[in-house]
């Protein structure tokens, strides 16, 4: 029989991934990279997608006054053409547009998603390299633009920036950020829209590998249950002084977090500590 999921992995994979979901230092990284220190099998893409939902129904939950102005005047604007120019309502058109770069790269490269990217060489590389982008666009960038300034080429800029998330060791939100910050965005607000763009985007990916999630012998449905709750819980604080720590501080210590980690583990697979797969 197969190992399936204990409580102890369901508690210790919902903390890191309600850790690190939010921060520019790539969750699945960490999952991939807490699983093989403790001697844990990779829990695959579809524990991944389903402890993401608790993640994102701490955004949700955060910033559910937001969301609900934003539907509302979304939905009305379908109906009114003179409430188009409402910013609630061009943010609910920028979260859709940001929405399809990734949608479309999840459906195209799904199986080299679930198997091959999550080679360990490639989290590590993509770790530091990511790691660098976004230290140079916090260190150069204006620093200038909110989100008066959000349109649709900026959305479709962004959403590139979360598609390459797929790839596992990116980060949904550092890819986001670095992007927005590369366009001149300030920080808390290229945080805001990527926590905002990443909420269809889980759902969607959510849904995407149902069939896959309830044929997965390791996904044991109560531990995976408490591991998405614990990763709401732990999400929620996170992005709550996450928001506050970017109104005055930069991302410099994610970007020196994310070369260490990345450095570290090449160490670790080039003298065969850890294998790649």
């Amino acid at each position: 029989m197969e190992e399936q999921l204990s409580w102890l992995q369901a508690i210790v994979l919902g903390i890191s991934q309600g850790l690190t979901e939010f921060l520019p230092i790539s969750s699945t990284a960490h999952t991939l990279i807490v699983s093989r220190l403790l001697g844990w099998p990779d829990p695959g893409a579809a524990f991944t997608a389903v402890s993401q939902i608790g993640t994102e129904l701490a955004v949700v939950f955060y910033f559910r006054h937001d969301i609900a102005r934003i539907l509302r005047a979304w939905l009305s604007s379908l109906f009114n053409s003179s409430l188009r120019s409402d910013p609630d309502a061009k943010m609910g058109w920028y979260v859709i547009i940001g929405t399809l770069p990734i949608g479309v790269a999840g459906l195209v490269f799904k199986a080299s998603i679930e198997t091959t990217a999550r080679n360990l060489w490639l989290v590590a590389g993509a770790l530091i390299f990511m790691g660098v982008l976004l230290g140079v666009a916090d260190r150069f960038a204006k620093h200038t633009k909110d989100e008066a300034d959000l349109n649709s080429k900026s959305a479709v800029l962004f959403g590139i920036g979360q598609a390459l998330a797929l790839i596992p060791g990116v980060s949904r939100s550092g890819a986001t950020i670095t992007a927005g910050l590369a366009m001149g965005f300030r920080r808390d607000v290229v945080a805001r829209y990527s926590f905002l763009l990443a909420i269809p985007a889980v759902f969607a990916s959510a849904a995407l590998t149902a069939g896959d999630i309830a044929s997965d012998s390791f996904v044991n449905w109560p531990a995976t249950v408490v591991a998405t709750v614990v990763a709401f819980i732990v999400g929620y604080f996170v992005v709550a002084s996450l928001m506050k720590y970017l109104q005055t501080r930069t991302f410099l210590p994610f970007v020196i977090y994310r070369i260490a980690l990345g450095s570290l583990l090449l160490v670790l697979l080039a003298t065969g500590v850890f294998s790649a797969t």
